[in-house]
């Protein structure tokens, strides 16, 4: 069986384990950045011995032998990193995960949005200090693609005297992956909470 493709962009390993998930799960994961991160050394050649993360579902069985294809790519390039990933992806991307810096998030994501299956759902990671002000509503940059907003603050959730850690981001953005690969509508999804401004 034919895997799908999924596009993750993100700076080097800062999403390596949900791409590392999705290899294993059978996905063809085309990883454009700036340098390569190889993968945490788990063996996907061995994915058989554990149960598939997304298998509870029809749209979650696993589809064929996964692989995670890096792709050298720079932001403020962003032409040429669709072209480069484009190269890479055997069909259109039926998934994008994307953790793009705030001035480059529309000409990224607008460059990719070609190579994306139609309704292919996107999961998108946003600092919350980028923002002026919480959003009460998703707001998708890709019309006609379901999207997961995932907002991360500065302090973890478990406790508040601590930066948020990336084991508290990957289990977010792995839930939100979950939600994407169900087919639920856009949603927000804030992850730790925002570093409080003395003296106002």
């Amino acid at each position: 069986m034919t895997a799908r493709n999924a596009l993750v962009l993100a700076g080097s390993g800062m999403l390596s384990a949900v791409a590392l998930d999705l290899a294993t799960d059978g996905w063809r994961v085309v990883l454009p950045s700036r340098r390569y991160c190889p993968l945490p050394t788990e063996d996907m050649a061995d994915a058989g011995t554990r149960p598939s993360r997304w298998g509870r579902g029809r749209r979650k069985e696993r589809v064929g032998s996964g692989r995670a294809i890096w792709v050298e790519a720079h932001w403020d390039r962003p032409r040429e990193l669709a072209r480069g990933a484009e190269k890479a992806l055997t069909a259109a991307a039926e998934l994008l995960v994307a953790w793009v810096h705030e001035s480059y998030r529309r000409s990224v994501l607008g460059a990719v949005e070609p190579l994306l299956a139609p309704k292919a759902p996107v999961v998108e990671v946003r600092q919350l200090s980028d923002l002026a002000f919480l959003p009460e509503e998703p707001e998708p940059l890709l019309a006609g693609h379901p999207t997961q907003q995932v907002l991360l603050g500065n302090l973890s959730e478990d406790a508040a005297d601590r930066p948020l850690g990336q084991q508290e981001i990957t289990r977010g953005v792995l839930h939100a992956v979950e939600r994407a690969l169900e087919g639920r509508p856009s949603s927000l999804h804030q992850i730790g909470e925002r570093r409080p401004v003395h003296g106002y």
